[in-house]
């Protein structure tokens, strides 16, 4: 008999559980010493609700013929899948649950190694999160992007183009029939979104911070490329067994700096922020706010992509992807870190150039689209722990603003009354929606893109300041600040402004105010009653344990011990 123990089920007889396990696994068609070789586990996301990764089989087999080429044995196994538009009330709820499952899948049984498999918008940090509490050698690589879609000549991307589109619906200025073409237009091919929003965002990150093979974040789900890269992927994760290289030793404080530099060179997704905590904290690593608004004011944006730029990914894969940003931004980023090649960034990059052909998509490096990266961090009394903006896809005449505020209790306020004709409101008041994070909605779902009310739409204006303790989609874009924290379900400030308020906005200073006295923020303070929890189950769990939105909103006892620290 094999004397493999890896991970033997408990049955009070380690020999019986040998023995047992032989006797079943030979369903597989493997001769029992086939076990002693590295055996992959293929974190198995496939799923037909989640459209996103309804294409993945393929990939799989692809996985799987790169294992056994390199010695080792593939066998997938399921974990939960989720996707942004089938799940309710929003699939960050359950980002945390998809991170336990796929970390205690990962420890539970008998693998070598890991091959994540993933794509849309909270499974590829879920994945990174578990990967990182479990430590075994995992690498990952995602579906990849839709191609472009196209509607009379008009380039289309899921989901800016859903929004904008819908935005002109609302306003009258598209009909019926026009909005049902462009419908069956946007989302033309498997993959997940065509722009620069938090799937592709997630996917840039994840190799930048090296643990995805070199390339792998921007090729389209419908290039062969993309089975070739499955392929190198199985071949590799045996490599990294092999060495026993664990995500502990290639998600280090400096690989997530360059991540981060990545971020803000392409104009990614305000959701990354919170996510690149999140995988941190597992490491017990700090990623305070501050540091990603450093890094942005020294990172020049350069890639010209949606929903901040012109081009999408397809485009972007044609550029040259994640490795040509890297390449340009050489000289910002800890070239010494290892990577899933089993080779370091520095020796990642030595061979790559950029193409001159598509410097209108990746411009280079001193000739920046903008000097500063595209995020910006804010504080000030209605975020006293801090705020996200994309400055880069909000109305540059809103940037510095004053207005009043127009406050919505919660999402379902806010669909009742946005479009209410009585609704006493101008162009320049500032929307606020209140109870929306982590703890209030529950879940902070994506309802940070407040809708402009219908009749200023009518008007013909088209972004406001919108302000919440919620997030919005990566693909989105206006004059929007997110995950304002505390949130007001927890108390925080945010939850204290009434309709009528002056707000301040200043993102050059980063600051955000609200201006009233302090001894009037207090007794509205006192006023204060806190949620009512939901009663059982998971929902409630998350309720009771999520942190807030710059912590990452992991929950609190998933975090592994604080190891490195940021000082201010």
């Amino acid at each position: 008999m094999s004397t493999n123990n890896k991970k033997l089920t408990s049955y009070g007889d380690p020999g019986f559980s040998r023995f047992i396990r032989q006797a079943f696994n030979r369903h597989l068609g493997f001769d029992p010493e086939d076990f002693n070789k590295p055996v992959i586990g293929i974190c198995n996301t496939k799923s037909e609700i989640n459209r996103c990764h309804s294409h993945i089989e393929p990939l799989i087999e692809a996985i799987k013929k790169g294992v056994l080429m390199a010695g080792g044995i593939p066998l997938d196994f399921p974990t939960i899948s989720l996707g942004e538009i089938n799940t309710s009330p929003t699939t960050m709820l359950y980002r945390n649950l998809a991170a336990m499952d796929t970390e205690e899948m990962i420890r539970a049984q008998p693998i070598d190694g890991v091959v994540l498999i993933g794509g849309c918008d909270k499974v590829t940090p879920s994945q990174l999160m578990g990967a990182a509490s479990a430590d075994i050698p995992s690498i990952m690589i995602t579906g990849g992007p839709m191609n472009n879609g196209e509607y009379e000549g008009r380039t289309l991307g899921a989901c800016s183009d859903c929004r904008y589109f819908w935005q002109e619906y609302r306003s009258g200025s598209v009909g019926e029939k026009e909005i049902e073409e462009i419908n069956a237009a946007l989302a033309p091919t498997a993959g997940h979104c065509m722009v620069m929003g938090s799937a592709s965002t997630m996917a840039v990150c994840a190799e930048a911070m090296g643990m995805i093979l070199p390339g792998g974040a921007a090729i389209p789900a419908t290039e062969n490329r993309r089975l070739k890269h499955a392929i190198e992927t199985g071949r590799k994760i045996v490599e990294l067994t092999e060495k026993n290289i664990t995500p502990s030793q290639i998600i280090t404080r400096n690989s997530l700096e360059n991540s981060i530099r990545a971020l803000m060179a392409v104009g990614g997704s305000t959701n990354a922020v919170i996510h690149l905590i999140a995988i941190a904290g597992r490491l017990g690593i700090e990623l305070p706010l501050h540091l990603f608004d450093e890094i942005s004011m020294t990172t020049p944006l350069i890639a010209n992509l949606r929903p901040a730029g012109q081009y999408q990914m397809e485009d972007f894969y044609k550029a040259g992807g994640t490795p040509a940003v890297l390449k340009e931004i050489e000289s910002l980023l800890q070239l010494e870190e290892m990577t899933v090649t089993g080779a370091t960034l520095k020796e990642n990059l030595k061979d790559v150039t950029v193409s001159e052909v598509y410097r209108h998509i990746i411009v280079p490096f001193e000739k920046p689209l903008h000097k500063d990266g595209g995020i910006a961090i804010l504080k000030g009394n209605i975020a006293p722990n801090g705020a996200v903006i994309k400055p880069k896809a909000a109305s540059k005449s809103l940037l510095k603003h004053r207005g009043k505020a127009v406050v919505f209790k919660s999402v379902k306020d806010m669909e009742n009354n946005i479009d209410d004709p009585e609704l006493d409101i101008q162009a320049t008041d500032i929307l606020v929606l209140q109870n929306t994070g982590p703890v209030g909605a529950p879940g902070m779902p994506e309802a940070g893109m407040l809708p402009i009310p219908q009749k200023l739409l009518k008007q013909g204006i088209r972004d406001m300041v919108r302000i919440s303790d919620a997030r919005m989609s990566g693909t989105a874009f206006g004059t929007v600040i997110l995950h304002a924290a505390p949130e007001a379900a927890v108390g925080g400030p945010i939850g204290l402004v009434k309709t009528g308020d002056i707000i301040e906005l200043d993102v050059e200073e980063r600051k955000l105010e609200l201006l009233v006295s302090e001894k009037e923020l207090e007794r509205r303070k006192a006023d204060w009653v806190p949620p009512i929890y939901h009663e059982r189950g998971y929902t409630r769990l998350f309720q009771q344990h999520v942190l807030q939105a710059d912590k990452g909103c992991d929950f609190d006892f998933l975090l592994a011990p604080v190891k490195e620290k940021t000082e201010k």
